[in-house]
């Protein structure tokens, strides 16, 4: 394990160096869902959702459908449908252990982003399920998020990383393809060009 030189150990000494938050930066805090919030979720087609273990075991997981898909039921519910993925399922487990969670909405070419924290339980009411139905097929699980506390987050990581400007993005061809990683990390007997069929096969006829 590299060994650092200088850590941070306590809240203190980090304040002495960054300073104490301004009144403006905590009074944007609420704690319900407001027309901004809901007019910025209702145009939202991407998320990342963080949740931990009761172990302190943390995965964060994108969530992604046509904008809106996130259903707002009242000022502190809202319900993400859960796709079909690879049945890791590791939000899910975190969930039944340790509800809390933490949302990030991003909407492409909108520098700022939405935060939400609250907690979250696995549903199936099937009359909610239904209303969540892509090309004939429904979820067979839905998140609920009980909102705690909401703000939006200002575009300066958008900014510095020019992630909306496309004539920055980087070449990425040198980059192994998803088949190759996954062989390689899991020492499977399939060939890369044979993982990546299924990698792409699975990302055509499984997204729904």
């Amino acid at each position: 394990m590299f060994k650092f030189e200088e850590v941070i150990e306590s809240e203190s000494q980090f304040r002495e160096i960054m300073g104490e938050p301004g009144p403006r930066v905590l009074a944007k805090s609420i704690y319900r869902l407001d027309a901004h919030s809901r007019a910025f979720i209702a145009k939202c087609p991407l998320l990342m959702l963080a949740s931990a273990s009761v172990a302190g075991e943390i995965t964060v997981s994108p969530k992604g459908d046509p904008n809106g898909f996130v259903q707002i039921l009242d000022n502190h519910t809202l319900l993400i449908p859960e796709r079909l993925g690879n049945q890791r399922a590791e939000t899910f487990k975190n969930v039944l252990s340790n509800p809390r969670v933490g949302l990030i909405f991003i909407i492409p070419g909108k520098g700022e982003t939405l935060r939400i924290s609250g907690h979250a339980r696995i549903v199936r009411d099937e009359k909610l399920r239904n209303g969540f139905a892509i090309k004939g097929k429904t979820p067979d699980f839905l998140l609920a998020i009980h909102v705690g506390e909401v703000y939006f987050h200002c575009g300066k990581a958008m900014v510095r990383s020019r992630v909306w400007k496309q004539e920055q993005w980087v070449d990425t061809s040198d980059l192994a393809s998803l088949g190759q990683i996954m062989v390689e990390a899991g020492r499977l007997s399939e060939s890369t060009a044979e993982m990546q069929k299924i990698v792409d096969d699975d990302e055509r006829d499984r997204l729904y």
